[in-house]
């Protein structure tokens, strides 16, 4: 069983992020309040679960959650600003769309900026350990996989509803047949990657 809670006194929301390692579409973060007791037998670690079990701890969570938001930044701002940031700002994002405010942030990963004043803890591999944290990472994993299913029919020779824009094989074989898409991340040097002329 995950852990509840970090600070036996502060309001906490787990934050994590889905899409950081993919060669196309946004990266998505979530952020999670959970009460006290919140407690279920195979919360865990989005990546750790079947999408059954994603998509069925997405309805409990978003039914018994104190608050929860999800948000997104696009492969553009991704090039802009460069990936890291980018999930540090949609975890942000997720953040200030939350309806009520966390007196603690629970942050997966080694690295976060501060935001609005809101103390923050980064846990390496926190979505294995903190209940909130896992929760998020359901949100931010099953909406992102919701993206780009929904994307895939527009662009079917890049198979995104299977390989969710990751560098899968049929993916990167798609690159190198048909270029790149207009949500394609331009700044994770595919060039070199995938010996293209792009």
């Amino acid at each position: 069983m995950l852990k509840s809670w970090y600070s036996p006194d502060k309001l906490e929301a787990g934050c994590d992020e889905a899409g950081r390692g993919c060669l196309a579409g946004p990266v998505f973060a979530a952020a999670v309040i959970l009460p006290r007791n919140f407690g279920h037998p195979i919360l865990n670690d989005s990546k750790k679960l079947s999408k059954k079990n994603r998509l069925m701890l997405r309805e409990v969570i978003q039914q018994e959650a104190l608050a929860w938001a999800v948000a997104s930044v696009d492969n553009n701002t991704i090039d802009k600003i460069n990936i890291l940031n980018a999930s540090i700002l949609a975890m942000q994002q997720a953040v200030d769309k939350l309806n009520m405010v966390p007196e603690l942030l629970l942050i997966d990963g080694n690295r976060f900026k501060s935001y609005k004043d809101i103390p923050h803890n980064c846990i390496i591999r926190g979505d294995g350990i903190y209940a909130s944290i896992a929760a998020a990472s359901i949100l931010a994993k099953t909406y992102r996989d919701d993206y780009m299913e929904a994307l895939s029919p527009l662009f079917p020779d890049y198979f995104w509803s299977s390989n969710k824009g990751y560098a899968a094989k049929s993916h990167i074989n798609a690159i190198s047949i048909h270029g790149l898409t207009p949500h394609h991340r331009r700044s994770f040097h595919l060039k070199s990657q995938l010996r293209l002329n792009l």
